[in-house]
């Protein structure tokens, strides 16, 4: 074992892996409950997507630990599965199934992308301050969707207004949300998960939860019936075969941009924020990166580790599946090789055995945690120069247009355009990479399709 993942080489031992692999689990384990929740609101069936996120993230974190030998995690991601649910199939009108083909093709490019010298020239295209402001777009848009799921918002008038709190689902989220903020700020390892069980629990004497539910629960066989029920339907006729006949590449490329650019930097962005500052990953590492081939460093092989989960995760019927930024929880008490991911990954498939009771997990309890990723995604609107003027006017349209719209890809469209004519405004056309014009122009031909549809369906 020492051999294998080289702990010795690594100053850390056994007992600091397993240790650190626990931890990494109980900081991401919220994802069990809010991915399943989520995507069950696309029409994919609730049990089968639990079975799923957990085979994501194990054949992901595996990949990544015994390929990569490095100690992060992969699951589906936050951000990108609210995408695939409200943007995607419920305001785009795609379906399910044609949404995991999105995905599966997202793979497929962030693996060929991370073999080839493509990854350097998208990395190095995309301004720091639309790549801060995508993250801070989303972190808006995961909150707005937590608070929405609950109710906590009133569109009965018309316009937007704070509930009554009548309701005992809004109230329950509420303290929920109060627990866990109380349990993030007293800095309590496994703060999210543990308020979902916590609010689970609260909401017993409120009548929100029914214990009666539990002899209702789906047994392990209705749960890995409804699993099969999705495996492999995204790369069949009801996915990729249908999305390739009933929508036109230029309505496709906006959303898998969008997948494949979140991914990619929101992954990029755990690896060196974490990796730099434990010197898991070195300035040897970040610079292959960005001018290697194939898999000459760690980062290569983690980047492609991360991709490889993408594709699997869709496969098996679940949207994209990414490295997570509570990895560095793990990394924080001690962990330095895959072996951390190694025990993450088993405690994953363990979980398999909760199935059953999962399904009593309330909306009202999952809704904070929502709240809370959202708030630790804003932490990107620190990095961008809201003083400069040039700066701040495609940050402001990437994010405004990200939550008012329901879509990422959106956001990347107004400010990737907005970008574009800041720079020819000031004289600066040369400092926009061609991969930027050519992404905005598609952008913009995709909106003129859309109207043009739109005039034609009036007529």
């Amino acid at each position: 074992m020492d051999k294998f993942f080289k702990l010795k080489e690594n100053g850390t031992t056994v007992g600091t892996e397993v240790l650190a692999g626990v931890t990494t689990f109980f900081t991401m384990a919220y994802i069990l409950f809010v991915n399943p929740d989520i995507l069950s609101q696309a029409g994919l069936p609730f049990n089968g997507v639990y079975i799923a996120t957990i085979l994501a993230a194990v054949i992901g974190t595996l990949v990544m630990g015994l390929f990569a030998n490095v100690p992060y995690a992969q699951a589906p991601g936050m951000g990108l599965n609210a995408f695939f649910t409200y943007t995607v199939v419920m305001l785009n009108g795609y379906t399910q199934y044609e949404a995991l083909g999105l995905v599966f093709v997202c793979g497929i490019i962030n693996i060929l992308i991370t073999v080839t010298r493509v990854r350097k020239h998208i990395v190095t295209a995309i301004p720091e301050t639309l790549q801060q402001a995508i993250g801070a777009g989303i972190g808006l848009f995961i909150a707005y969707i937590g608070l929405l799921n609950i109710g906590f918002i009133d569109f009965s008038e018309g316009v937007p207004a704070i509930t009554n709190f009548a309701d005992k689902n809004v109230l329950l989220a509420m303290i929920g949300l109060v627990v866990t903020l109380v349990l993030m700020l007293r800095k309590v390892k496994g703060a999210m998960l543990i308020g979902i069980l916590l609010t689970t629990l609260i909401g017993i004497p409120m009548g929100v939860v029914q214990l009666d539910g539990v002899s209702q629960s789906a047994s392990y066989s209705q749960i890995f019936a409804d699993f099969g029920s999705i495996v492999g339907k995204g790369i069949g006729k009801e996915g990729l075969g249908s999305l390739f006949s009933n929508h036109g590449l230029l309505k496709i490329f906006p959303i898998v941009f969008a997948f494949s650019l979140t991914d990619t930097f929101d992954t990029i962005g755990t690896f060196i924020g974490t990796g730099r500052r434990t010197g898991i990953f070195t300035a040897k590492d970040e610079q292959a990166l960005m001018d290697g081939k194939g898999f000459s460093s760690k980062m290569d092989k983690a980047m492609f580790a991360d991709a490889i989960a993408t594709s699997i995760g869709a496969v098996l019927g679940t949207s994209n599946t990414t490295t997570f930024v509570e990895s560095s929880a793990g990394i924080e008490v001690g962990g330095r090789t895959g072996l951390t991911s190694v025990v993450t990954a088993g405690l994953f498939l363990l979980s398999i055995i909760a199935g059953p009771f999962v399904g009593l997990v309330p909306s009202a309890a999952t809704a904070p945690a929502l709240v809370v990723v959202g708030i630790l995604m804003s932490a990107s609107f620190a990095d961008i120069e809201w003083g400069n003027f040039e700066e701040a006017i495609p940050a402001f349209f990437t994010v405004l247009m990200a939550v008012l719209t329901y879509s990422i890809s959106n956001g990347l469209a107004f400010g990737f355009a907005a970008y574009i004519l800041v720079k020819l405004s000031v004289g600066k056309a040369k400092e926009v990479h061609p991969i930027v014009y050519v992404s905005g122009a598609l952008f913009i031909i995709n909106f003129v399709i859309i109207a043009m549809e739109a005039a034609t369906a009036i007529n």
